[in-house]
């Protein structure tokens, strides 16, 4: 028998066998589909504890965004698995677990990481990040080597004219290209503001209605754009990507690398320090802030739900200030931990020195008033930010708090806005616009996507501050601390026990919502999880899986 003999039984075997292991098996052993998972809940007191749960299915939109993931090859580079080593757990979040995969058929782990890790992706980025991403990469991502998917745009052929609508306003001309896009005749309007190259991006809520061509700030003066849809395909595609790392629920709210919390930091100004902020700015940031800071950048036009902040007159929404301008603290914590909701990403992994440095460009070199050419008013010289406020330790929340926490919020009228539910649909928001003249939505509370932070002192400071810039306004005065802690606990609590992603209540019994809102209670971690009552098969799968990751993490360290 010769050895060439030998070996090629021996690759038949083995290929048979992988085929057995690696394909049929996962089909007829049930624990190859558990859907037992752990994720992060957060408590009607605002706590934020995890707990054995199910994973759940993808919608048909999310279906139909990862067969188009599948389609367009996104799984040659991408991977879908965060192993239990400390690299990819403070890069990516929480290790892997089974039961996250239990609805892909096939699986889509990977190796290659050509590109970032995936597992995670789920409301890190907002969906419009993601459109001005698979139009042009590099706009936001100036390394990336990914490829542009425009193919995923609906396009115009040939740039549409501006036109005059009849009305006083600007509109597009019509075509059979925009009469496929727009209804013209409607008496429902949406405003689209092109960037400063002429691109006009389409969304699919804007289909049906007639087009307001919006340049409040002579965004664009030109008398033609290309037109840029969205499509079924790339909506479908954005909901996949949202949905991965979702059924682990709110961990992105305890990722220790996002979490900053610092009264102030700072370097002295230096003409060295301004120069290699800007450097820093010009790869990272002006993508969306633009390249004078006044938040029209290339990728702007994608952004139509909420614009990027603009420098250039030096108001900006997060301080713990009583004056308006916000110390550099205030801005590195916004940068490190970014805003959540918007396109403005968290930027932990961005070195220290970058964060410092690009501080000290937006301060001295766009937060400028220069309407005066001969006379430029740099606002962060001539008005140095005050001390920052003091705010105490949180009360302890209770039934009574958040009882006297809805009237107050009927009191302070925080539902004309915000909604009678949190949803954000209060009679005065169609109406509500910043500072620059775009509409500014409120925030749907109920989400659990706070602006300016997960936790009770964050929104106790948004209480006290306000968003500057925007139509929220401090409570400072108007309301005692008392009562502002209690409405901070409120807003916490519309986002209790609900899905990150859906927004819908999660299934969990009474006697399981009484435990995990009991203060007392510690699962800050993973293998500290509350277990469901009537759940030990979950219990014990889960813990195996832990121990197998555990075994998994000393073999790393050895290594």
């Amino acid at each position: 028998m010769s050895a060439r003999f030998v070996a090629l039984v021996a690759g038949v075997f083995f290929f048979f066998l992988a085929v057995v292991t690696q394909g049929i098996l996962p089909f007829i052993e049930p624990t190859a589909r558990t859907t037992d998972v752990t994720a992060v809940v957060r408590t009607d007191f605002g706590q934020l504890k995890w707990m054995v749960t199910e994973a759940t299915d993808y919608t048909p939109l999310q279906q139909l965004g990862r067969q188009v993931y599948l389609r367009e090859g996104c799984w040659y580079c991408h991977s879908q698995y965060v192993r239990p080593v400390t690299g990819e757990t403070r890069r990516w979040g929480p290790v892997s677990e089974a039961g996250e995969y239990a609805f892909d058929v096939p699986h889509l782990w990977g190796t290659r990481r050509i590109g970032p890790d995936l597992t995670r992706v789920g409301l890190k980025f907002s969906d419009e990040w993601h459109l001005a991403h698979f139009w042009n990469p590099r706009m936001l991502s100036p390394d990336s080597n990914m490829a542009p998917f425009r193919g995923l745009f609906e396009t115009s052929a040939e740039r549409v004219k501006i036109v005059d609508d009849g009305a006083g306003n600007r509109s597009l001309e019509r075509t059979p290209a925009t009469e496929k896009l727009f209804a013209f005749e409607s008496k429902e309007q949406v405003k689209l503001t092109p960037n400063a190259d002429g691109l006009l991006f389409v969304p699919m809520a804007a289909r049906g209605k007639a087009p307001i061509v919006w340049t409040p700030n002579k965004e664009y003066t030109g008398d033609t754009v290309n037109v840029a849809a969205e499509t079924e395909a790339l909506q479908g595609l954005i909901a996949y990507l949202q949905k991965l790392g979702m059924n682990r629920g709110k961990w992105r709210d305890l990722f220790e690398p996002q979490k900053l919390e610092v009264t102030d930091a700072t370097v002295p100004r230096s003409s060295e320090w301004i120069a290699y902020g800007k450097e820093v700015y010009q790869r990272r940031c002006l993508g969306c802030h633009g390249d004078s800071g006044d938040g029209n950048g290339p990728a702007a036009t994608f952004m139509y739900k909420q614009r990027p902040r603009s420098f250039a007159a030096a108001v900006f929404k997060f301080r713990l200030t009583k004056e308006p301008l916000p110390t550099d603290g205030d801005l590195l914590r916004t940068i490190t931990r970014g805003v959540r909701g918007t396109a403005m990403p968290a930027w932990h992994e961005l070195h220290i020195i970058d964060r410092l440095a690009v501080i000290q460009y937006i301060k001295y070199e766009l937060a400028v008033d220069r309407s005066d050419p001969a006379k430029p008013y740099a606002y962060f010289k001539e008005e140095p930010p005050g001390p920052p406020l003091y705010i105490g330790r949180p009360p302890v929340p209770s039934e009574q708090m958040l009882t006297r926490a809805k009237d107050v919020w009927q009191s302070a009228k925080c539902w004309e806005c915000h909604g009678r539910t949190g949803k954000g649909d209060g009679e005065k928001a169609p109406g509500l616009k910043d500072d620059l003249g775009f509409p500014s939505p409120p925030a749907d509370l109920t989400a659990g996507q706070f602006k300016s932070g997960p936790t009770v002192e964050d929104i106790f400071r948004t209480m006290t501050t306000g968003l500057s810039g925007t139509p929220m306004p401090s409570y400072r005065d108007p309301l005692s601390e008392e009562d502002r802690w209690a409405l901070s606990y409120y807003v916490l609590a519309l986002s209790a026990y609900k899905d990150p992603l859906s927004g819908e209540p999660l299934p969990i019994a009474p006697s399981d919502r009484m435990a995990l809102n009991d203060p007392a209670l510690e699962a800050g971690t993973p293998d500290k999880a509350y277990v469901p009552s009537g759940r030990a098969a979950s219990r014990a799968s889960v813990l195996a899986g832990r121990s197998r990751n555990g075994a998994a993490e000393q073999r790393a360290a050895k290594e």
